[in-house]
């Protein structure tokens, strides 16, 4: 069964800011609390190949994967997917980025489906994906309003 989750939050922060700091992927460890590190594999255009590494889980293991990400600045929009799948069949994100009177609403929706094989099941990982993705788009606010507010 599909996963779709759709997670946005309102950041008071000039447009350019978010932007460019949402998808300077090297900083991204820095950006978000779940990444141990970030490599840029490939660079062509406003595409991105790119391995995420989480820190170690409960267990100790270590989640580590490659993605793409491909960034629309006209439209403010951004496409991605697992190129490594792992315990997914697949795994797309789309994020968008709309100016408002009050900074940048940034919204976040991903669409994935479990291996049969994986260890949890596709409603468990919805479950996590959405409480993740609020903790996640929090800090980000948190981060970048502070960053702001420096000037």
């Amino acid at each position: 069964m599909a996963v779709h989750t759709d997670n946005q939050i309102l950041i008071s922060a000039p447009m350019e800011l978010v932007w460019d700091r949402t998808n300077d992927v090297e900083s991204w460890p820095s950006l978000f609390s779940e990444y141990a590190s970030a490599e840029v594999l490939e660079r062509d255009g406003d595409t991105v190949r790119f391995r995420l590494t989480m820190h170690p889980d409960h267990n100790g293991m270590v989640w580590s994967w490659i993605s793409q990400r491909t960034m629309d600045p006209e439209t403010r929009t951004t496409r991605s997917f697992r190129v490594e799948t792992g315990p997914f069949k697949y795994m797309s994100l789309f994020w968008e980025y709309l100016r408002t009177a009050d900074g940048v609403l940034l919204r976040w929706v991903q669409d994935f489906e479990m291996k049969p094989t994986a260890p949890i099941g596709d409603g468990d990982m919805g479950e996590r994906v959405n409480a993740n993705s609020v903790v996640q788009l929090e800090r980000i606010k948190k981060i970048l309003e502070a960053e702001a507010a420096e000037g």
